[in-house]
């Protein structure tokens, strides 16, 4: 583990990991699946520069998804650091078959979520992943075309979009987060947040609504 580890450290030390510029970087860094495929395999064999192409290449989403939880910048950065460094370790226990960035997210979100839990007194650590309790759950599915994708996309601003956001309860915020920010399925983002497909369609569909009614509102302010 302590070899991994250290191993982890000189990876990182390969990549220009400028951590403090997130929230700022080139979206444009892409790779094919199959290629992506090809360099986790790697990886996944202790070839260091591999691991490093991933942190290049998934860093920007790991740290949204950390600052989408945990909501402090420096707490989200020092998350997605810590979260990288337990990926590297957990590499041979991981399958090349499946994609790599919902394993990956997957370990980011658990590590954020335990962050939470620390902060809250024993007797407010209720199930952070828990369905909200607002009604049965129900697998409906949202139509892309829907009214609620239209106001995410022309809403004034990015911060009204975002302070509505806020609002949401904790598994709504990741789920907008990992569909309209990071793109990931259905499919994806169940495994990235270890819940039923069916969940996941619910909590989009719900998230929506109650943001297009907080946008709603305050559109109609004076």
């Amino acid at each position: 583990m302590r070899d991994r580890t250290s191993g982890m450290v000189a990876a990182v030390a390969l990549t220009v990991w400028e951590w403090g510029a997130f929230g700022e970087l080139d979206r444009g860094v892409t790779l094919d699946l199959d290629d992506e495929a090809a360099v986790a395999r790697a990886a996944r064999q202790g070839d260091q520069r591999a691991f490093a192409r991933l942190v290049d290449l998934h860093q920007r989403a790991v740290y949204g998804l950390c600052l989408r939880v945990l909501r402090q910048p420096e707490e989200a950065r020092d998350a997605a650091q810590e979260s990288f460094v337990r990926a590297w370790a957990s590499l041979p226990g991981y399958d090349p078959a499946q994609p790599f960035a919902p394993w990956l997210l997957r370990i980011a979100r658990n590590h954020c979520i335990d962050l939470v839990r620390r902060r809250l007194p024993a007797s407010r650590t209720v199930e952070l992943d828990a369905p909200p309790r607002d009604g049965a759950e129900r697998p409906e599915l949202a139509d892309p075309a829907a009214p609620a994708d239209v106001t995410l996309a022309t809403a004034e601003g990015a911060r009204a979009v975002g302070a509505a956001v806020a609002t949401l309860p904790e598994n709504y915020r990741q789920v907008i987060h990992l569909f309209h920010v990071e793109h990931l399925s259905y499919k994806e983002i169940a495994v990235t947040m270890e819940v039923p497909i069916g969940t996941v369609m619910t909590w989009l569909h719900r998230a929506r609504a109650r943001l297009r009614e907080a946008l709603g509102q305050q559109e109609e302010r004076p």
